[in-house]
């Protein structure tokens, strides 16, 4: 059984009395430790799928599994309880929190939303970055580092709780390209050593090229989907 199955997924929007189709009739299934990505022109519906997978929102029709439970039937607590135990996000704005500095960026999601024990934290937080090149930076606040950075730390907020599936919605956007390329290389190494799955929407064309899995969509429809095996030609 695949990691996340989608069967007929449809997402309306109204605005007034004017309804708007964001997705329509959406089939696919993605299997554990993928690296894929979602491409399309802007109002494609690369986003609002994201969004949905990342049960931040809840499809008008169809059925939705992720990691073996139909999300769709999930209440608003019990979807956010689920999002902490399965799912880590990398935003194109890093959301990070102001007052709070490096390490603590990263240790917020193990005390907020998985409680975990304070040796076992500071393991993960050390760990993590370590392997995003930030312990040098772990005491200084998110103001005092570059966008490159903050993008780092991002990345491993996002892989502390040692999640099954990982979001990123144009997470290379603000970057410069060795910054970029170093960040998808680091996530690839996460792929590989954690069988993490990392799905992606975005129009950055050195995701693409790593990307294993390539999902088009247009008008809200999936009109194409290529296997490159992370060789895709950018």
């Amino acid at each position: 059984m695949g990691l996340i199955t989608a069967h007929n997924i449809y997402k309306d929007y109204h605005v007034g009395e004017i309804s708007l189709r964001a997705l329509n009739n959406l089939n696919f299934e993605i299997e554990p430790a993928s690296f894929l990505s979602f491409v399309g022109p802007s109002g494609s519906g690369k986003t609002t799928l994201l969004n949905l997978i990342g049960c931040l929102d809840t499809p008008t029709d169809g059925r939705l599994t992720v990691a073996g439970t139909d999300v769709v039937s999930l209440d608003r607590k019990q979807r956010a309880a689920f999002r902490g135990r399965h799912m880590g996000f990398i935003f194109q704005d890093f959301n990070l929190i102001p007052v709070l500095t490096v390490y603590e960026n990263i240790e917020y999601p193990l005390i907020m939303v998985q409680n975990v024990p304070p040796d076992e934290r500071k393991q993960r937080v050390l760990s993590l970055l370590e392997s995003v090149e930030m312990t040098e930076q772990k005491d200084k606040y998110p103001d005092q580092i570059s966008g490159g950075q903050k993008q780092r730390v991002a990345v491993a907020r996002a892989l502390v709780t040692e999640p099954e599936l990982v979001l990123a919605d144009e997470p290379t956007a603000n970057l410069d390209s060795k910054t970029a390329y170093m960040i998808i290389e680091l996530m690839k190494e996460m792929q590989r050593k954690s069988g993490t799955t990392f799905i992606f929407s975005t129009h950055d064309q050195k995701i693409v090229g790593a990307a294993e899995i390539i999902y088009t969509l247009e008008d809200g429809t999936i009109v194409d989907r290529k296997d490159t095996g992370g060789n895709a030609h950018v």
